[in-house]
């Protein structure tokens, strides 16, 4: 159980710990010079943490076996912290941005699921969508 239950608080902590510091990004500040320094603490605690968990010592070999979904991922996550930064600019309140924003991606990653990874969309699954979208609905106003 607890094998499951660890790294679902490590989400739910980080991803607090995330949106109170996105929230808090001094708005005179440049997105992506804010960006900048967030990625090179985030650089320094992977390289720590590699040293930290790995057996293999040689950073460049393990490098060497990266493929296109590292530099997805790296697209993808300055494009997730951007987004996030403009959503409270822009005047979302913490308690609706993220939780408007995570119902909607559970939707499409049902129909990426289903189309991408042939994974069984079932009459709960749809209906469940279906809330979702009613509860979507229900923030917005």
């Amino acid at each position: 159980m607890w094998n499951m239950l660890w790294p679902i608080l490590i989400v739910v902590a980080a991803n607090t710990i995330y949106n109170i510091s996105a929230k808090s990004t001094p708005a005179n500040i440049n997105s992506f010079a804010s960006l900048s320094v967030t990625y090179l603490i985030a650089m320094i605690c992977s390289v720590i943490m590699y040293f930290v968990t790995s057996e293999n010592k040689n950073l460049l070999q393990e490098l060497s076996k990266t493929n296109w979904t590292t530099y997805a991922l790296g697209v993808a996550i300055v494009g997730l912290e951007f987004g996030f930064i403009c959503v409270y600019r822009a005047g979302w309140k913490i308690s609706t941005a993220y939780l408007f924003a995570s119902i909607t991606l559970a939707c499409v990653l049902l129909i990426v699921g289903f189309l991408l990874y042939k994974e069984v969309l079932s009459l709960h699954q749809i209906l469940g969508m279906g809330v979702c979208v009613v509860g979507l609905i229900l923030l917005a106003k």
